[in-house]
């Protein structure tokens, strides 16, 4: 069982929902782009942004709760580069020492989540940095295929409109121009690692890889799945699948695809004799 919310009004810019589990045994958690804080089992955690799977090995009927933070959002909230969390899961007594042993004491006790870091982001005064929420938009527009030559623009003449299609380069370097003459493309990249964990090209994979999964209940086949995400081909989805889920296509998406019912008179389908 697994169910989410959404999260205080105060806090909409900084997490994108609360949730709740009822862990059924060992799960394979795949890349989001987001980091979480969760609470269950006796501990409070930060689980970092992955570049692959983890397997949670929580005994079946185990309760969670956790907090799950908008990329780029969790660096404002925790007082820690994002980068330094990546791939890692950190107790709040470790990453905040004495006051993370009292507020973990408290959220297990049954303080809400949302409650105790609405607390933090005021006291923080915790806000994604603009220049990281610019880039974030941008790529999140280009993974969805609504991008154009330029930002706002409509795709010029003969240029694909398929959802998932990777703009021009032009695109991809506007993704993360940095938003004040001030600041450099290389300290934008620098800002955007700090905040989400990892750089850009990174970012742009798993969005790929969910964009997938997303489409896969849609979808009846791996390759109309390849496209329709906008991988070059099967192959390139066989490598991604492998590399950010640790199995291939073909296991990773057993029982999500949607293949089409065979058309009447197809073997195994075929009308009864008259």
């Amino acid at each position: 069982m697994y169910s989410e919310s959404p999260p205080p009004h105060s806090l909409r810019r900084l997490v994108r929902c609360r949730w709740e589990s009822a862990e059924p045994g060992p799960k394979r958690i795949v890349p989001d782009g987001c980091v979480d804080l969760v609470a269950g089992a006796g501990q409070v955690f930060v689980a970092g942004p992955d570049t692959t799977a983890w397997t949670s090995v929580f005994p079946p009927g185990t309760r969670l709760r956790g907090l799950r933070f908008r990329p780029g959002a969790a660096a404002a909230m925790l007082g820690v580069g994002a980068d330094e969390l990546r791939d890692s899961r950190v107790s709040l007594p470790d990453l905040w020492n004495r006051r993370g042993a009292a507020l973990a004491d408290e959220i297990l006790s049954g303080r809400d989540l949302a409650d105790a870091m609405a607390d933090i982001a005021t006291e923080q005064a915790a806000a994604p940095d603009p220049v990281v929420e610019r880039m974030l938009a941008r790529l999140a527009a280009e993974s969805a295929g609504i991008l154009g030559q330029g930002e706002g623009e409509a795709p010029a003449a003969g240029q694909s409109t398929h959802p998932g299609v990777r703009p021009s380069s032009k695109a991809d370097h506007s993704a993360w121009s940095p938003a004040q003459p001030s600041r450099s493309e290389r300290q934008a990249r620098r800002l955007f690692t700090l905040a989400v964990g990892y750089g850009p090209a990174t970012y742009r994979r798993i969005l790929r890889l969910q964009r997938a999964i997303a489409l896969a209940p849609a979808t009846a086949t791996l390759t109309e799945l390849a496209v329709a995400a906008g991988y070059s081909d099967q192959p390139h989805l066989t490598r991604e699948c492998r590399a950010l889920t640790g199995l291939t296509p073909g296991a990773y998406f057993a029982g999500r695809l949607t293949p089409p019912p065979n058309p009447v008179g197809a073997q195994g389908n075929a009308p009864s004799p008259q």
